[in-house]
This record gives structure tokens, C-alpha cells and sequence, in this order.
């Protein structure tokens, strides 16, 4: 089995007020495929001898992210804590965009719906480079995987 993966995720759902069947859609998405294949070592708690797989609780902390990481038995290791000043505005372009799209599923032309995912994607690729930056030091993990954090941590910023 391999050790240095994400085995269980949870959502601190007090920080999350609102969504609809799209977002929850996304998050259910997100959630499955981080789980079924993901690369994640949390560098501090390899250096101090802890073993994945890993346990990971996100949640919205006085405007940080917070990543309490936890080993196969569920025991704390390390709790790493994110600015999320450098996501704010890749967040709301993100959820603009999403938007933009659900709306274009329902009623636009094929063409017009594969404009605005190719907007949607670039969103995103972008917002998960910003993340990758910000995790540098701290977690070691591939594009696929922050890519699917990201979409995650934009779920934990809905506001009803």
C-alpha cells in the first residue's frame, strides 16, 4: 500500500453555510478522485518519523486554511496553516466562471459550453500553481492532487 497518499478527507462543514447540487456535485468529485489517486507527503511529519497513509481535516481558520494531518490511526502529526491571501481573487474568478458554466450547461451551444470549461480549466490550473507555491517546504504533493485541494478549499469559501 502506498504510504505517502491522502487515505480520508473531511471538510470542517461549519465553514461551509451554503452550496447547491452543482457544487455539491464538484465537491463529491473531488472528494472520490483525491481519494482514489493522489501523491501527498507532509514533510514535517516524515522528517519527525511519522508514516502515511494520511488523514486530512480542512478547514477555514480566521481566514487561513488549515490542514490538520493525521496518521492511519487518526493521531495529529502536524497541522499545517495556509495564507489564503494569494487565492482570494483566483477564488472568486474561479467561482465566476463556475458559474458562467453551470449556467452555459443548461442552455448554451455546445461550443459555447466548451469555451467557457476551456476558461474554467485555466482557472483553475492557475489557482492550483498559486497553491503548489504556497504549500513549497511544507507538503510535497503532484499538480493532479492540489488541483483537486483546490477545488476543495473553494468549496470550504461558499458563503450563503
Amino acid at each position: 500500500m502506498e504510504t505517502q497518499c491522502i487515505s480520508h478527507v473531511e471538510l470542517d462543514e461549519t465553514t461551509i453555510l451554503w452550496r447547491n447540487a452543482d457544487v455539491e456535485q464538484e465537491r463529491n468529485i473531488a472528494l472520490a478522485d483525491l481519494i482514489e489517486e493522489n501523491s501527498f507527503t507532509p514533510l514535517r511529519a516524515v522528517e519527525n518519523g511519522a508514516q502515511g497513509p494520511w488523514r486530512l481535516r480542512l478547514s477555514i481558520q480566521d481566514g487561513r486554511l488549515s490542514m490538520v494531518i493525521s496518521d492511519s490511526q487518526g493521531e495529529a502529526v502536524d497541522t499545517i496553516t495556509l495564507g489564503l491571501a494569494r487565492l482570494r481573487r483566483p477564488v472568486r474568478e474561479y467561482f465566476a466562471i463556475c458559474d458562467s458554466y453551470f449556467k452555459a450547461v443548461r442552455r448554451a451551444s455546445a461550443q459555447e459550453i466548451e469555451t467557457v470549461d476551456m476558461a474554467r480549466r485555466a482557472t483553475h490550473d492557475q489557482a492550483t500553481r498559486l497553491l503548489l507555491e504556497a504549500m513549497e517546504d511544507k507538503i510535497e504533493t503532484d499538480f493532479a492532487t492540489a488541483r483537486r485541494l483546490f477545488t476543495l478549499i473553494c468549496v470550504l469559501h461558499i458563503k450563503a
